[in-house]
C-alpha cells in the first residue's frame, strides 16, 4: 500500500494575501480558489513539480495562523533557490550547514547535499525551510 502525503493546510489570517505571496512571490500554481456554498474560501497551490500541495486555510482549521513551522521544500540547488526567492521579494536567511554541532553559514566549496538549507516565512510567520538534495540514495 502506498501512502502519499497530498495536501498540507497553512494556516492564514487573510488568504488573498497569502495567495499573493504563495503565487506571485514563490512561484507556486493556483489549482483552484473556491467558496464551498457560501462557507470558507479555499485556495489550493502546488509548488513547481510536486506532488504535495498546500490549502490556505482560515476558519476551516484549529490552527493559529502563523503556527506551522517546519515544512521543507526540497531543491537541487539551494543556493540558486535562495536567488530566486531574493529576485521575486522574499525576506529569506543565507544558505546554512546543518550538522551534529548545528548550524553554520555554509562556505564556498561545502558539499550541500542534504544539509545546505535556507529558511523564510509567509505574511503570517508560518516557517518554511527549503533543502538541498541532489541525490538520494
Amino acid at each position: 500500500m502506498n501512502w502519499t502525503l497530498e495536501v498540507v493546510v497553512v494556516p492564514v489570517s487573510d488568504i488573498d494575501r497569502a495567495k499573493d505571496f504563495y503565487a506571485e512571490k514563490l512561484g507556486f500554481t493556483v489549482d483552484h480558489d473556491t467558496r464551498i456554498d457560501g462557507g470558507p474560501q479555499l485556495v489550493q497551490l502546488t509548488p513547481p513539480g510536486s506532488g504535495c500541495s498546500i490549502v490556505l486555510g482560515k476558519g476551516f482549521v484549529a490552527m493559529e495562523p502563523g503556527s506551522l513551522q517546519g515544512p521543507q521544500l526540497v531543491v537541487s540547488d539551494v543556493h540558486a533557490a535562495r536567488a530566486h526567492l531574493v529576485e521575486r521579494g522574499v525576506e529569506v536567511s543565507e544558505v546554512q550547514v546543518l550538522g551534529p554541532s548545528g548550524a553554520r553559514p555554509s562556505r564556498e566549496g561545502d558539499d550541500l547535499d542534504n544539509v545546505g538549507f535556507v529558511f523564510f516565512k509567509d505574511p503570517d510567520g508560518n516557517g518554511w525551510a527549503v533543502q538541498q538534495i541532489t541525490s538520494r540514495g
